[in-house]
Parts: C-alpha cells; sequence; structure tokens
C-alpha cells in the first residue's frame, strides 16, 4: 500500500503541480487533512472519500483512499470498516482479498451498518471468502431486511420463499418480497409477479441450480428459459451476469408464448443493460405481444 503523504505537503504540492488538472484544495479540504494526521478518525473517512471520488481538489487515488479510509476503519469506525470491506472485495486500492472483506464487514455489522450486514449474509449465503452457512446468511441478511434494505430483504424473501437453507415459510417470504418490491427491488417485482401468474408450482423451476435450468431451457422447457434469463440478467443464484444470453434466453421463452419473458423483453428494451442500447420499438412491439397473449 502506499504510504501516506504528509496532508500539509500534500495540499502544496497539489496546488503547485496539478494547478492546470486539478483545482486547488479547498480551505475545508486542507483543515480536514490536518484533522486527519492528528488522528481524527471521522476526518480520516472524509480524506479517504475525497481520494476515493477525485474531488474537493485532490485527485482519485484509490491506495490513498484505502489508506486513510483504513485508518479510520482500524479505530472504528464503522462506516469506514464498511468501506474498507469493499475495498478488499473489490480489490480497489489495495490487493484482492476476500476473507480480509468479511473480516471488516464483520467488525462494522456487529457495530449495526445494514450495508455490512447485507455483505456479509449474502458472502455467507453464497460461500465466497467464507464457509456456505445459513443459520448466518439467515441472521446478517434478517439484520439488514430489519433496517429496511431492500436487497436484504429481496434475498431473505427468496430464501424463505423457497426454503432454500432455512425452513419453507411462504407468508414470511412473500412479506419480504413485498418489503423489497415496495422500494422498487426489480428482482423481487419480478419474481412476485411471476408466483402470481404461474403460481407455487413453477417455483420448482426457480429452485434448479444454473446447470439444471440450462439442461432444461436447451431442452424448449419455456419457464427454464424465462428463469434463466432472469438469472443471467441479476447474475444471481449461481449465474454469472451476462447480458446477452440474458438477452438471448427471454428472447426464447418469448418466441415460445411466455407473457412474462415478453414484458422483461419491455423493460430491458426500454431501460437498457450492460452492452445492450434501449430500443424502443422492439419495446414497444413486445409490449403490444404482451398485452395480446394476456387477452
Amino acid at each position: 500500500m502506499k504510504k501516506p503523504i504528509h496532508a500539509t505537503l500534500l495540499v502544496f504540492c497539489l496546488f503547485v503541480v496539478h494547478a492546470n488538472v486539478f483545482a486547488a484544495p479547498t480551505e475545508e479540504t486542507a483543515l480536514i487533512a490536518k484533522a486527519a494526521e492528528r488522528g481524527s478518525r471521522s476526518a480520516q473517512l472524509l480524506l479517504g472519500m475525497a481520494y476515493r471520488d477525485g474531488r474537493d481538489g485532490l485527485p482519485q487515488d484509490d491506495k490513498q483512499a484505502a489508506y486513510w479510509i483504513g485508518q479510520a476503519a482500524a479505530q472504528g469506525h464503522a462506516y469506514a470498516q464498511n468501506q474498507l470491506g469493499e475495498f478488499y472485495a473489490e480489490g480497489k486500492g489495495v490487493k484482492r482479498d476476500l476473507a480480509q472483506a468479511i473480516v471488516w464487514w464483520q467488525k462494522s455489522a456487529r457495530q449495526g451498518n445494514e450495508i455490512a450486514e447485507l455483505h456479509l449474509g449474502r458472502a455467507y449465503l453464497e460461500g465466497k471468502g467464507i464457509a456456505r452457512d445459513y443459520k448466518q446468511a439467515d441472521h446478517w441478511l434478517g439484520k439488514s431486511a430489519d433496517q429496511g434494505n431492500a436487497e436484504a430483504q429481496f434475498l431473505l424473501g427468496k430464501m424463505y420463499r423457497i426454503g432454500y437453507g432455512v425452513p419453507q415459510d411462504s407468508e414470511r417470504g412473500k412479506n419480504l418480497l413485498d418489503r423489497a418490491a415496495a422500494q422498487g427491488n426489480s428482482d423481487a417485482i419480478k419474481l412476485l409477479d411471476f408466483m402470481f401468474e404461474v403460481g407455487r408450482d413453477s417455483l420448482e423451476t426457480y429452485e434448479q441450480s444454473g446447470e439444471e435450468l440450462r439442461k432444461h431451457a436447451h431442452s424448449g422447457n419455456v419457464e427454464a428459459q424465462y428463469q434463466l434469463g432472469l438469472r443471467y440478467e441479476t447474475g444471481a443464484w449461481g449465474v454469472k451476469q451476462d447480458s446477452a444470453k440474458a438477452l438471448y434466453w427471454f428472447n426464447e421463452a418469448a418466441k415460445n408464448g411466455h407473457r412474462l419473458a415478453m414484458k422483461s423483453l419491455v423493460h430491458i428494451y426500454e431501460k437498457g443493460l450492460p452492452d445492450v442500447a434501449p430500443d424502443p420499438k422492439l419495446a414497444d412491439q413486445w409490449r403490444k405481444s404482451a398485452e395480446a397473449l394476456k387477452h
């Protein structure tokens, strides 16, 4: 990790050397830098965030961001601990280390940070950086969900709806999904729409692994094609996010008369996806097809 530059010298150097590239550091930034040097954990976090975003007259510098946020995290700042965990998970300013990310998320989650609780619960659910543990996943996702985190509500809602690693509780699962959907979580909305339109029995398809879904999708199973499209769109449940494959399987399902696949195509072509540009004309075509099928 890059050694920290003395804050006062840093401010002067940035003004002189980078005057034509960056705005001069503000007076507030200089004061924050001095406070960070003196050990203020709040100032250390603010300085790290400024480096992370490249703002307030400072250059974007992931290593300096990781250093100063790390200083605040070491002093017990919950938000900084979560941020440092994200840096380790992404390899941003530090060497990528999922186990180290877990360490910092645990520290932050124990102080009640809802994002750290979400990260930790997801890690236990997926077995990434730590051994898979559904009980711990349930615990930490529940903590985050209780604080209103929509993503945690969605993940926990799926678990309880289909009994994935926890005793099946359809009512609790739907309640969590409803709460996530009410906050605009698109995955929760899609799952609720799916359950309403095709019924609970079809959740057998939803529970299948990515490999099982691919096998059934290639054999022409329309529900598997749709579910595979959803997983490729979101990168959920053991399938890596892939916009092109999501589009392919949604199209396959839609051509076989799957109305929700048509609606997914409407959404994609209205909003776009990574590597998929919006196309209002195609969105309108699939909208009309979905409406015609409904009637």
